[in-house]
């Protein structure tokens, strides 16, 4: 069963969408399918963006215990 799609409407810079249109058709593909995966690559980089706990765990962590040398090494 394909996803379910839904219009939308937007503005984009000129030079972008040529370049758009110009690589879709290189590959062979639609316009929309290039809008997908971009929009799709953009979730995942947002997702991926943020720290694991853990991670920020141990850096309020550290950042507690050696703050003081940190402002130190900054100056």
């Amino acid at each position: 069963m394909p996803p379910s799609r839904e219009k939308f409407a937007t503005q984009v810079d000129t030079n972008i969408l040529s370049t758009v249109r110009l690589l879709a058709h290189k590959e062979g593909r639609q316009l929309q399918a290039l809008v997908d995966e971009a929009l799709a690559d953009l979730i995942e980089k947002h997702k991926n963006a943020r720290p694991r706990n853990h991670v920020m765990a141990a850096y309020l962590a550290s950042h507690e215990k050696y703050g003081d040398l940190y402002k130190k090494l900054a100056e």
